[in-house]
């Protein structure tokens, strides 16, 4: 411990002086320095840089220790989360994910629009693909101004399957999010048997959305008022979202915006990133699987 000691922290003294403040032979620090790694040491050091390139991968940085860790088994190295964790602090790795205190509400419901039943009432395990399919807006900062971000994520798969962005917060940015996502999973456009749930804020409660519903057999679900856990799953992806993503980016225009959401949801959380809920698969592998 001491010959390591010298080694990372007292580079700049003189040899003799470092062994002698720490009362260690020069001739023990030479042979210590000039030994071989071990074989646990050589482990870890290729075990680290397997951590490393997973990091790199993460899209910017964003995975700690579990996700690292269920990458490495399933890449066939066997490791425990607790071996992950030393190797990740040692080596100075960490997950990168920013957090924001500021918060916009999205949801307006003061409107004379009818309300829907709360079908899904918090069961957010369905057991197939377009059983039940989450629908929530958010907003991203930009400096020409907000850009408006609407989704639809199936929760069998937790795959975002519809979105659509504007600078207006109307009903046509969450029909946009719609329409792609019945193009999308619906290619014969029949929805019967797939409830679509959201807040009740007036995008989803208008005339506009609900018809589209009505047109494709879709049922609508709608959260109780200023109940968020109601749409969890949803608000857990714009958290995510916000966390990996936007809260570490400077976004000049709304087309700079756009570009990054649409490689992050497309390209990344779709196909990529490890979800907890899915026993750490990626919205794709579960697709697949199913």
């Amino acid at each position: 411990m001491r010959y390591a000691f010298i080694q990372e922290h007292c580079q700049t003294w003189p040899i003799a002086v470092q062994c002698d403040v720490l009362e260690v032979s020069r001739s023990g620090f030479y042979a210590w320095k000039n030994r071989s790694p071990s074989a646990g040491a050589q482990r870890r050091e290729a075990l680290t840089q397997q951590i490393r390139a997973i990091h790199q991968e993460s899209h910017q940085d964003n995975y700690g220790v579990p996700r690292i860790h269920r990458q490495l088994r399933k890449r066939g190295h066997c490791c425990t989360k607790k071996t992950v964790a030393k190797c990740m602090k040692a080596a100075g790795i960490r997950s990168q994910m920013a957090t924001r205190k500021f918060r916009v509400s999205t949801t307006d419901s003061n409107h004379n629009h009818p309300i829907a039943e709360n079908i899904v009432d918090r069961n957010f395990s369905p057991s197939r693909k377009n059983e039940t399919w989450v629908s929530d807006i958010t907003y991203i900062k930009t400096e020409e101004s907000w850009l408006y971000l609407a989704v639809v994520e199936d929760l069998y798969t937790r795959k975002i399957v519809g979105w659509s962005m504007s600078d207006r917060m109307d009903s046509r940015l969450v029909v946009d999010a719609l329409e792609m996502a019945i193009q999308r999973e619906l290619p014969a456009g029949e929805g019967a048997g797939l409830v679509a749930h959201s807040d009740r804020g007036v995008q989803y409660a208008s005339e506009h959305y609900q018809q589209r519903l009505a047109q494709h057999g879709i049922t609508c679900s709608m959260s109780r008022k200023g109940n968020c856990w109601d749409n969890a799953p949803v608000e857990s992806f714009f958290a995510t979202l916000k966390k990996e993503l936007v809260h570490r980016q400077h976004y000049a225009t709304h087309e700079q915006a756009r570009q990054s959401l649409f490689e992050y949801i497309e390209v990344f959380y779709n196909r990529v990133r490890l979800h907890s809920a899915l026993g750490y698969q990626s919205p794709l592998q579960r697709e697949q699987a199913a």
